[in-house]
């Protein structure tokens, strides 16, 4: 008999595969967990690769060439991916984003698309499916993207600045690059377009105003997202860390702010909008201001662990379920277990006890998704 050898790459967290109940369920779309958080929101990340080494998600010292991606038969096929979010459709979830690394790099990553735009909620409607890019191919893809059935594009730009740009991707990426992308997904209809900037203190947050001033009286909206100890590796400290108050603070001395209402339960972004009518701002505050409370987003990872929480230090193996022939009745059963049994609260705990949590290995960004 042959010895399966399984890559080293595909150890890298810890996992648990999960036991199917001996009672199996039928989903009701109303599932609640512990905090009675419902599950609207599945973000799936299609690649561990990006072409950027952004200093807070992949930086360069850890992510070098000598890296180890995870191996092509790892990751969860198209079709896996199609079963799995049509599983998590049926327990409610009503919006979908397809992240990284960067999605993009992900070969034929349309006809993905094509197939969760198939999908429909149990009372028939479309859904809310998105992607979130870095832009670097966005020009070239964006109208094929669009014809797939995709809805709607967030890009990370962290600065307007060239120079300070190509310092926080790392790579010599240009600005100029980027923007022609926001410009072409705009014209073929992905919007409304969200562009998300990190801002980490001392690197580039002389960038809110500019940035703030470029994007007002414009159809992209723009956020600004509190630089957070995402993973292990990019070196995370709390005095890098800008608040949010201080990025309306900023904004608002030079163009005048008024608060906005959220758009729905559990949305990440307090939204701002400009006094003068210029349009609007939203701030993503996961370290100064935690939305545990009303977080609803479960995350699937590049090759099917299941992680409940952006913070978590292991996931769900759904994989295996999924290619050892276990049914659907099967594994939507786990899916509900596990979502029932969540409690994570992260952001809340962690001024409490930041060292300790730290000092566990959590799951990198590149790998979960942002």
């Amino acid at each position: 008999m042959t010895e399966k050898i399984i890559p080293l790459a595909d150890l890298r967290y810890q996992n648990t595969i999960p036991v199917i109940p001996a009672r199996l369920e039928t989903p009701t779309g109303l599932l609640a967990d512990r905090r009675a958080r419902p599950l609207h929101d599945l973000r799936i990340s299609v690649t561990d690769r990006c072409n950027f080494r952004c200093v807070y998600c992949m930086p360069k010292e850890v992510f070098d060439k000598d890296y180890a991606y995870l191996p092509h038969n790892s990751l969860l096929t198209f079709e896996e991916i199609a079963r799995v979010a049509a599983l998590f459709v049926e327990h409610g979830v009503e919006k979908i984003r397809l992240t990284g690394g960067e999605p993009l790099l992900r070969k034929n990553i349309e006809r993905l698309i094509e197939m969760l735009a198939a999908l429909r909620t149990p009372d028939g409607r479309e859904l809310d499916l998105t992607l979130t890019t870095n832009g670097s191919l966005l020009a070239r893809k964006a109208q094929s993207l669009k014809d797939a059935g995709l809805k709607r594009v967030t890009v990370s730009l962290d600065a307007l600045d060239d120079a300070v740009f190509k310092k926080m991707n790392d790579v010599d990426f240009a600005v100029s690059d980027v923007l022609q992308g926001l410009e072409v997904a705009h014209q073929v209809g992905l919007g409304p377009i969200k562009v998300n900037m990190v801002v980490k203190g001392g690197m580039n947050d002389q960038e809110i105003v500019p940035m703030a001033r470029y994007f007002k009286d414009s159809p992209f909206i723009l956020r600004f997202i509190e630089y957070m100890d995402v993973g292990s590796s990019n070196g995370w400290k709390m005095d890098e860390v800008i608040p949010s108050q201080e990025v309306i603070r900023r904004i608002g001395a030079a163009m005048p702010l008024e608060p906005v209402s959220a758009n729905y339960v559990g949305e990440t972004a307090d939204r701002w909008r400009y006094v003068d009518g210029g349009g609007e701002v939203g701030v993503i505050s996961s370290v100064t201001q935690a939305f545990c409370s009303d977080c609803t987003r479960a995350r699937l990872s590049t090759e099917g662990k299941l992680y409940t929480c952006l913070f978590a230090t292991s996931g769900h193996d759904l994989r295996t379920l999924l290619r050892n022939g276990n049914s659907n009745a099967e594994i939507s059963t786990v899916i509900g277990n596990i979502w029932r049994n969540r409690d994570d609260r992260y952001s809340e705990v962690r001024t409490a006890d930041t060292a300790a949590l730290r000092a566990e290995r959590k799951v990198e960004m590149s790998y979960i998704g942002g």
